[in-house]
């Protein structure tokens, strides 16, 4: 059958690459969670001086559980810490609340990246919900225009995917910025935070060329679906 052939080996290098990835996350995050800065501020407390010394006010800090579930809202304006990095004054904490407060001030000073993404989750999100259905009622059906509008949809996750790897590395070098300027981290604690936000840039570049590969793979299959 079409799910258990050879085109399941395009999207391996894709998935190793995020196993790498991932590890290289969990890594860097266990070795500078142990390494206290200097400062010894807890990120949420520092995150909210950081933005209010960059002259954004706007935005709201809270705590959220899990763990590195850290993320901000552009809708809402807020800015949520996981529960290992809230209270924390590590070098890994004060880097990933920095990269979310980067994603902060894309949003005051309109970033144009981050503004198409948060603009394209809609469809995005509806593209998702209805591409798999389509793809494999198309190839039972031997319907190649529902077939590709089934890549049509999906294609729409990879141009999401590409769209969001500008905005986290923008991000990350906003953080390591603020940092450093704002006198947070010095030294090799900011070398630790350029390891951390390094790591989890690679999470991002992974599931890009994921899906990338996995855009091939539909296609492949939809090519020799019209051939038969």
């Amino acid at each position: 059958m079409f799910y258990l052939d050879w085109t399941y080996l395009l999207i391996i290098p894709g998935l190793l690459l995020g196993l790498w990835a991932q590890s290289r996350v969990n890594s860097a995050y266990q070795e500078y969670s142990r390494v206290q800065t200097r400062l010894g501020q807890p990120a949420s407390v520092m995150v909210q001086d950081m933005l209010r010394r960059n002259g954004n006010s706007a935005v709201s800090v809270g705590r959220v559980s899990g763990n590195l579930t850290d993320h901000y809202n552009p809708a809402d304006e807020t800015l949520k810490l996981s529960d290992g990095v809230y209270d924390s004054s590590s070098v890994a904490a004060l880097g990933i609340a920095a990269h979310e407060a980067g994603h902060a001030m894309q949003k005051m000073e309109g970033y144009a990246p981050l503004s198409l993404r948060s603009a394209a989750v809609p469809m995005v999100n509806f593209g998702s919900m209805l591409s798999t259905p389509l793809f494999f009622v198309g190839l039972i059906m031997a319907w190649q225009p529902l077939v590709y509008a089934g890549i049509a949809l999906f294609s729409l996750s990879t141009i999401f995917a590409l769209i969001t790897l500008p905005v986290e590395f923008d991000a990350s070098r906003r953080a390591v910025r603020m940092l450093t300027e704002g006198g947070y981290v010095t030294g090799e604690e900011e070398q630790g935070v350029r390891r951390v936000l390094n790591a989890a840039a690679l999470t991002y570049v992974a599931a890009a060329v994921t899906s990338l590969l996995t855009l091939l793979r539909l296609l492949v299959i939809a090519n020799r679906g019209r051939r038969r």
